[in-house]
């Protein structure tokens, strides 16, 4: 008897949907996954939707009290969840509003309409609801989409790397940026995307989150070395970790 396929899902909430156009530059190796899955919603790539999923694949950030119930129904219906991409698991660049009162926000942007919208402090979708695998990056890497979905079919966990973009880098023999005098976020940030930015001429800015443990006294040393003061890298260090408060209060006392 020939196994029925499991059935994909993919949502967007706050977000630009270029995670999701990603999973479209998968290419072959999306074809090859697309063996084992059927995917019966995804606004990227079908115009037919349905609401037979077994797995949702989440992009982007929790932003309304609308979001919340609505993400709320996906996950009680799936089986499997996945955060696909900064806004999804650390908040991302939308989290940037969190960093004023919201009434300040609103009034940065709509102006004198600001009283017409409603909104909330940007959340992850893991502050809302149980993930089950996180796909970090923004955009998120065509190598580590596949490898979490081949973990997914497998039934095995993906660890997500704890270790710092620098490792990645070391091992890519780039020059450390520091020493073409630029700002980088690879010395706290999450690895997993084989120091794609870095690769390609520009800098780390942390759109995989911070590793769990940053070794503080070696970031500073950095700092020091270099001349730099943490002022001067705050706003890099919060484009995408603005939800992280605890670690932005920390280096900057």
């Amino acid at each position: 008897m020939k196994k029925s396929k499991a059935k994909v899902a993919f949502f967007d909430f706050t977000d630009c949907e270029g995670c999701q156009l990603q999973i479209v530059n998968l290419n072959t190796v999306l074809l090859d996954i697309l063996e084992h899955i059927e995917i019966v919603n995804f606004r990227e790539a079908m115009s037919e939707p349905r609401d037979d999923y077994d797995i949702a694949v989440i992009e982007g950030s929790i932003s309304t009290e609308h979001d919340i119930k609505r993400i709320t129904g996906i996950r009680k219906q799936a089986k499997v969840v996945i955060a696909l991409g900064a806004c999804a698991t650390i908040g991302g660049v939308n989290a940037i509003k969190n960093r004023t009162p919201l009434n300040i926000s609103l009034m940065r942007v709509y102006k004198d309409k600001a009283d017409k919208f409603k909104t909330i402090a940007v959340k992850p979708i893991d502050q809302v609801i149980k993930v089950d695998y996180y796909i970090h990056g923004c955009p998120v890497h065509p190598n580590e989409v596949a490898e979490v979905f081949k973990c997914l079919l497998l039934g095995k966990k993906y660890d997500v790397p704890n270790y710092p973009v620098c490792v990645e880098c070391k091992m890519n023999e780039n020059v450390c940026l520091y020493q073409k005098e630029q700002n980088c976020m690879g010395p706290v940030t999450r690895a997993g995307c084989n120091s794609w930015c870095v690769n390609n001429g520009n800098i780390c800015y942390g759109c995989r989150g911070l590793i769990d443990n940053p070794a503080n006294d070696a970031q500073n040393d950095i700092l020091a070395n270099y001349g730099l003061d943490v002022n001067e890298i705050i706003d890099k260090f919060t484009l995408y970790t603005a939800v992280e408060k605890k670690y932005v209060k920390e280096i900057k006392e």
